[in-house]
């Protein structure tokens, strides 16, 4: 049988509906708010087949750059050849999901202003820096019934020859 190469091609399951979860399109998809500057995920609804990305763009992240009656351009970091380029597309509106890339930043952005307020009432100087995991203290695990730690050498070398 001949190789196809469509634009679809090789997107059965990336272009399927979960479990459950076919049928219509939610109102509230059509109805999100979105401006310039959000983050945005790239996700191709196949019950929808205007507007759909290039299936490259599928499960991309990216940001909106413009924002029209039924679609928004987004741009999206793509590999081409070892190196990195921003392209601009244009998605109709139900094939993006709010990101969540960022949650996490503006949530440690809220909790800094929070504990530097609470330092300048108090005084206490704070540092609000990052630090990897310090690695675990040191202790010795003794067994439940003995009390003290014993050491054991190795006997020394003799040659039985």
């Amino acid at each position: 049988m001949p190789h196809s190469f469509g634009v679809r091609a090789r997107t059965r399951h990336m272009f399927a509906k979960k479990f459950r979860q076919h049928g219509p399109i939610h109102l509230s998809q059509y109805l999100m708010k979105v401006k310039v500057g959000d983050y945005v995920d790239i996700f191709a609804d196949p019950s929808i087949h205007k507007g759909m990305p290039h299936k490259g763009y599928h499960g991309r992240t990216g940001i909106i750059f413009n924002v029209t009656k039924s679609a928004v351009g987004v741009r999206v970091n793509k590999k081409v050849n070892g190196r990195i380029i921003e392209k601009r597309i244009h998605v109709r509106i139900e094939h993006v999901r709010h990101s969540k890339c960022q949650k996490e930043i503006l949530k440690r952005v809220v909790d800094n202003e929070k504990i530097k307020a609470e330092a300048a009432k108090t005084g206490v100087k704070v540092n609000l820096k990052r630090s990897p995991k310090l690695p675990k203290a040191g202790y010795f695990l003794v067994s439940p019934g003995e009390t003290e730690v014993t050491t054991i050498q190795p006997l020394p070398f003799s040659d039985l020859v």
